[in-house]
């Protein structure tokens, strides 16, 4: 315990006296604006920042075709901080403002700026994704090797973890709501719990391969919540339809004006936005929560006193710290609900109705062979 409180004090010191150096040297060569700062980590980009370093990333590769269609592949810091490459003629950069903020752009000779006819450049949060799929089935392959290997016999350490972890999703989630359909659904649930899981815990880390703020990237759980929405509608059963298009209302609810099945009709488009918008919300917020409280150090600094920068960097190290371990909670809680909402969405579609819960065949019961 005093050695983690003289970490902890350490870490305090090194950066209140980092800021205070920095200050005192000028570094900076404008205002610091907080502003840019969160929405540079939280956004999408061409470069993958260095951490404590705002004016260095690590490049990426920019694939665009101009205006032409000519093809043009370049790496990344040749445009970073706004600057202006030559290629063959062409001249590209990443404009600081206007319509155009953040995107990379073809410089016209007349000085006007057009967007590339296609962009297909592996920026941050499209290598991290791809980075995401790898750990995914690094951390979930050995699972299946090791069963295929022992058979039923229970493996230990981390892979022993991660199969728990997979059971108690399974268990507790898939198998009592699913039911008979469990095994038919559960490898894309599955999937997709670890899949957003690891996205999270990745996005927590300050250095790469993490930082990139997946899950509180709208489009990023917007894909994930249509995959699940075609899931539910594209193997649902006829009675989840009947209960949409003729539900089991009083005549005039629903015909000749359509008013149920207009509200049915409603719900079930709802359902992929209810599960994107929670996910991208809780994840952003925390990210942005993290770093606010992070840059508490930076904006105290600007006023001068060593003492009120002390104060603030062992304040705002604490709160960031508690933030950052209450976002691992949060990581799992979120993989956890989105995987369980979206096995209620494909549960609701997988009912039947009394003809097809009278044709269904009864089970088997169980022979004794003993």
């Amino acid at each position: 315990m005093k050695q983690l409180k003289a970490l902890i004090l350490c870490l305090v010191c090194a950066m209140t006296l980092g800021v205070a150096a920095a200050r005192a040297e000028g570094k900076p060569e404008r205002a610091f604006d907080p502003k840019e700062i969160i929405f540079d980590h939280l956004g999408d980009g061409y470069g993958w920042e260095v951490p404590f370093d705002h004016h260095h990333r690590i490049p990426l590769p920019v694939m665009v075709w101009a205006a032409d269609g000519s093809f043009h592949c370049f790496s990344s810091a040749h445009v970073d901080h706004h600057a202006v490459y030559d290629q063959d003629g062409y001249s590209w950069t990443v404009p600081a403002q206007g319509d155009n903020k953040g995107k990379v752009v073809q410089i016209l000779p007349d000085g006007s700026e057009v967007k590339p006819k296609f962009d297909i450049s592996i920026t941050k949060n499209v290598c991290a994704l791809w980075i995401a799929v790898l750990v995914t089935l690094a951390v979930c392959m050995p699972v299946a090797r090791w069963h295929k290997k022992h058979g039923f016999k229970a493996p230990r350490g981390f892979v022993g973890a991660i199969e728990q972890l997979m059971e108690f999703i399974y268990k507790g989630v898939i198998k009592p709501t699913l039911k008979q359909d469990s095994r038919r659904f559960a490898p894309y649930l599955l999937t997709v719990f670890m899949f957003i899981f690891i996205m999270n815990l990745l996005g927590l880390m300050v250095i790469f391969p993490g930082g990139a703020n997946l899950t509180g990237n709208i489009a990023v759980t917007l894909v994930l919540s249509l995959i699940t929405f075609f899931c539910t509608n594209l193997f649902a059963r006829k009675h989840y339809w009947k209960e949409i298009f003729w539900p089991d209302v009083p005549m005039f609810l629903k015909f000749p004006i359509p008013i149920m099945q207009v509200i049915e009709l409603f719900g079930a488009l709802t359902k992929p936005a209810s599960l994107t918008v929670r996910l991208f919300a809780n994840m952003m917020g925390g990210h942005m929560i993290v770093i606010v409280l992070t840059l508490i150090i930076f904006i105290m600094a600007d006023f001068g006193s060593a003492a009120v920068t002390g104060l603030a960097t062992g304040v705002s190290f604490a709160f960031s710290l508690f933030m950052l371990l209450l976002d691992v909670l949060v990581s799992f809680i979120q993989a956890f609900v989105f995987t369980m909402l979206s096995t209620t969405f494909i549960a609701m579609a997988q009912e039947r109705g009394h003809d097809e819960q009278h044709h269904t065949p009864a089970p088997q019961p169980a022979v004794n062979l003993e």
